[in-house]
């Protein structure tokens, strides 16, 4: 019975790897400098201890030495999450892949769902940057939307797995799964009431709009990345921006004069 239902949960989060949520596209940001030599602190090591990391889930490493280990341990769960699933994975499995003894984790992470949250905090972070930085010369909404989308698509294309665990999220935390969402929701409202302030945006409930976005642009990416297995174009941006410059309906496809 229990094998029947770890598969059975195994199949719907297959089913069910949607491609993550697209957030507001601002156009300010700042760009993330690459990852320098193998002696160098990564750039996400860097970031972590800048800004302290989110003391909520993980205990905040202080050497840099400490943050590269904390790397390695959410690089190896990201991996075994993304593959295996959050239920089928044992923080013995994380420690291992990390080359890290099980007790290391502990310095970290209370937990392995700390982890989890952990991990989903920090994808949001990372979207959120790439999209600023890429969109951060736009003129206009519609240029930052068209550059934060094709950026988008391209992080999706790269980073397929990190959706896999967003997508898991609704099967081991509801809450979380639900304030990721929402709190990308919360940004893109933002920007499209600002947008719409401008003319530049129709004048639709900016909460609505923020979600019927988003729904376009992750179930494009599920056929795009996904399911065809290709990369996404700048002719498929260009689709997509048909219908959200355009509409569905032809002139006239009312019957009006």
């Amino acid at each position: 019975m229990r094998t029947h239902c770890n598969a059975l949960r195994h199949r719907c989060i297959q089913w069910t790897i949607l491609i993550n949520a697209v957030p507001s596209f601002s156009r300010s940001g700042e760009i993330c400098e690459d990852r320098g030599a193998p002696s160098v602190l990564s750039c996400e090591a860097k970031q972590f201890l800048e800004r302290g990391g989110n003391v909520n889930l993980v205990k905040k490493p202080k050497t840099a030495r400490g943050a590269e280990t904390l790397q390695r341990i959410c690089d190896a769960a990201e991996e075994l999450f993304a593959e295996s699933g959050y239920y089928n994975t044992q923080i013995s499995d994380i420690a291992k892949k990390a080359g890290i003894a099980s007790g290391t984790f502990y310095i970290y992470f209370p937990d392995k769902i700390s982890a989890f949250r952990y991990l989903l905090d920090e994808l949001g972070r990372r979207l959120r940057r790439e999209i600023r930085a890429a969109a951060s010369g736009a003129r206009t909404q519609q240029e930052a939307e068209f550059v934060g989308l094709k950026t988008f698509l391209s992080f999706a294309s790269k980073h397929i797995g990190l959706f896999k665990i967003v997508w898991q999220a609704q099967f081991v935390d509801m809450d979380a799964f639900k304030n990721y969402y929402e709190s990308f929701a919360a940004r893109y409202v933002t920007r499209i009431g600002d947008a719409q302030k401008r003319g530049e945006f129709t004048e639709i409930n900016p909460e609505y709009f923020s979600y019927i976005l988003m729904g376009i642009y992750n179930f494009v990416a599920l056929k795009c990345i996904v399911f065809d297995g290709k990369e996404p174009t700048d002719e498929l941006v260009e689709e997509i921006f048909k219908f959200i410059r355009h509409g569905a309906f032809a002139p006239h496809a009312d019957g009006a004069e």
